[in-house]
């Protein structure tokens, strides 16, 4: 039972648009307005500014790393159920409940969720994910690159049971469907660059 509330709890806070909430509280707009239309940190860096970006950043991130806590607290660190709520934060930011199950690309409550779960794993492939940013000024990019190789640095790292494994290729495939538009303007050439601060 423990379990159960563990993976629904991660669903439902998973799926709290933090992006969405700050960007109102700060300007009145709905952020699925302008830029991508995403409500992840990105887009509100993008659209609202640095602060704001970082702002969503951090507590789609912090929410993961919550809700991870609390399926530790309760199931005494049961790797299934543990593997399973980490997947559930995931798919509620994705497909969030509040927001007629659209939502974010869950890149950073991946960063807290899976953080908590792998942490070793999820530190490599985020220094890939800068090193990607730092030579493209391709965010996205990051986020592909770390996503592909995020399973293969748990099975090298790790060498971990079947149910972190299988949460890991669940996370890398869900992050990468999430990215495929991404994808296809990479392949075309016009792809944003990151910058920092609002667009005039």
């Amino acid at each position: 039972m423990n379990g159960l509330i563990s993976v629904f709890l991660a669903y439902f806070v998973g799926g709290i648009p933090f992006g969405l909430l700050i960007v109102k509280l700060k300007t009145g707009a709905d952020v699925r307005e302008s830029g991508s239309g995403n409500i992840g940190a990105t887009n509100v860096l993008r659209t609202t500014g640095t602060l704001a970006g970082i702002l969503t950043l951090l507590l789609d991130a912090l929410k993961g790393t919550a809700v991870m806590w609390v399926a530790d607290t309760l199931t005494h660190g049961d790797v299934l159920w543990m593997s399973a709520t980490a997947m559930a934060a995931l798919l509620g930011h994705a497909f969030s409940p509040y927001l007629q199950f659209k939502g974010g690309k869950a890149v950073a409550t991946f960063l807290g969720a899976f953080g908590y779960l792998t942490p070793l794993p999820v530190l490599m492939v985020t220094i890939i994910f800068i090193l990607v940013i730092v030579l493209t000024r391709y965010l996205s990019l990051g986020s592909i690159t770390g996503a592909i190789l995020y399973p293969f640095a748990c099975l090298i790292i790790l060498h971990p049971e079947w149910p972190v494994l299988v949460a890991s290729l669940g996370a890398s495939a869900l992050i990468l469907w999430r990215h495929k538009s991404n994808m296809a303007r990479i392949r075309e050439g016009n792809e944003n660059i990151l910058s920092f601060g609002r667009r005039s």
